[in-house]
């Protein structure tokens, strides 16, 4: 691994792990859903319009219309319309800790429905991560956690697992920007609905709003995602999600930075934990040859 990939590699996970300090920061003035539907809106349609100004066609293949929908509901519906319902009671960091387990899920849905091999590494991995996250959450409901918020921010991670696993095979084809668009389009079609079925479409003008409304729209929804794919182009897809060891980490210190989350001495211990853990397992999956760099 070169570099320039390092480098990727850490913003593409700064940026992703931002995402729930600025979505903390939006509900706080928006309806949740309705905020989130806009955001697709906005991000779909410059994506989109880039798409289209690299050349891009709307042709995609049959594999890539199917993650186009699957990926679109569940990632940017249930697992994004989730999380941002469930940021009203608990806080960034808690969210943030329960969706970096992703490579976790993903890796033992692989084995249970997938046919997938766990190597021992693997396996100790798994129950590293999955032992930190329980140490944290009984530590914190303990302390007064919402459980209702946990709750959806877990079936909110199973269904980004569900999103993951039916994008293989969806980057051949090219037209890669035009699926990132499309489906945010999915996203906001999918999110309006409930919401103006459920919510009072009442928002509070303030900056802070605004810019973390243009900020989570632009760097964790469209950087990030181009950034993956500009990633997992120069060194592959498994040695590119090992980054996502660190998405704990980034989570909880923007959230302590910048919304003043306490972190305790178990809070601390169970990151690391999971970091373990989650690089367990992707290391698992590494091959031993590394491949040539396109």
């Amino acid at each position: 691994m070169d570099f320039r990939a390092l480098l990727m590699g850490l913003a593409f996970a700064f940026m992703w792990s931002s995402a729930f300090t600025s979505a903390r920061m939006i509900v706080v003035d928006a309806p949740p859903l309705f905020s989130l539907s806009a955001r697709f809106l906005l991000s779909g349609l410059i994506g989109i319009a880039i798409a289209r100004a690299l050349g891009q066609s709307w042709k995609l293949t049959p594999a890539q219309w199917r993650a186009t929908l699957i990926f679109g509901v569940c990632q940017n519906g249930i697992y994004l319309g989730l999380n941002f319902v469930a940021m009203q009671w608990i806080e960034a960091s808690v969210a943030a800790i329960i969706a970096s387990t992703l490579p976790l899920i993903v890796a033992l849905a692989g084995f249970a429905f997938l046919g997938d091999r766990l190597k021992p590494l693997a396996v100790a991995g798994l129950v590293a991560g999955f032992g930190g996250v329980i140490l944290i959450m009984g530590a914190r409901l303990s302390g007064g956690l919402d459980p209702l918020g946990v709750f959806l921010c877990v079936i909110a991670a199973i269904a980004l697992a569900v999103a993951t696993l039916s994008l293989r095979g969806a980057s051949s084809g090219g037209n890669v920007m035009m699926v990132v668009g499309l489906q945010m389009l999915v996203g906001a079609v999918v999110l309006i609905f409930p919401s103006l079925a459920l919510e009072e479409i009442t928002v509070t003008w303030t900056p802070r709003l605004i810019l973390a409304f243009l900020y989570t729209t632009l760097v964790p929804g469209l950087a990030a995602t181009w950034v993956w794919f500009l990633l997992v182009q120069r060194i592959g897809a498994v040695r590119g999600a090992t980054f996502h060891f660190l998405n704990p980490f980034f989570g909880v210190a923007v959230a302590a930075a910048l919304l003043g989350e306490g972190l305790g001495p178990v809070d601390i211990l169970g990151v690391v934990i999971i970091m373990a853990g989650i690089l367990a397992v992707q290391l698992s999956k590494t091959p031993a040859v590394t491949p040539a760099r396109r």
